[in-house]
């Protein structure tokens, strides 16, 4: 597997009220990227045009918390994201505070076992956590993340083969599948 996830089990459906999120932004070749912490992990890897919208998203995702930018505290995440970005075969080692619903887990769960140059689509996805049914729900799971790239809905595709609905853009989700296929 080519994402190492560590999660910090205790915390992964809720923040405290009030907790201190860092955050910093960066540029890519895929856009503005923010990646944003607490003390238990990485919350969340945004991907966008520009820095604004991302920190808006963030206060949504996380309306009950403190966000502070701290690119210091945060540079060392920001930059294995960029070399992620840049050559994915190097994989990505990052501790994570993964927030979702028991099902949603399982989803991103089963995604982060797609390696990198691979797709599967959202019925296969479905199967593979145990809800052939829920191909829908399975989508809806994928929309929810908030932590592109560490938890790999780009690699989600359509029945058909198409490049169906991303989060952060199907342009984007087109080029992080053209940069993998390299690997």
């Amino acid at each position: 597997m080519d994402i190492n996830i560590r999660t910090d089990s205790a915390r992964t459906n809720s923040h405290a009220l009030s907790e201190e999120i860092a955050f910093a932004t960066g540029t890519s070749a895929l856009g503005t990227v923010l990646v944003a912490g607490n003390a238990h992990g990485v919350c969340a890897i945004l991907i966008g045009s520009e820095a604004g919208e991302l920190v808006a998203d963030l206060a949504v995702r996380f309306p009950h918390n403190t966000l502070v930018q701290q690119d210091r505290k945060l540079d060392g995440e920001l930059m294995k994201i960029l070399r992620f970005i840049e050559k994915p075969a190097r994989g990505l080692d990052l501790e994570l505070n993964i927030n979702g619903t028991p099902f949603q887990r399982r989803v991103w769960d089963a995604l982060c076992g797609i390696p990198a140059g691979q797709t599967i689509t959202y019925a296969a996805l479905a199967h593979r956590v145990g809800k052939p049914g829920a191909v829908r729900a399975v989508a809806n799971a994928c929309a929810a993340n908030a932590i592109a790239l560490a938890i790999p809905c780009h690699r989600v595709i359509g029945s058909d083969g198409t490049l169906s609905g991303y989060r952060w853009g199907v342009e984007r989700k087109r080029a992080l599948l053209a940069r993998e296929a390299e690997v």
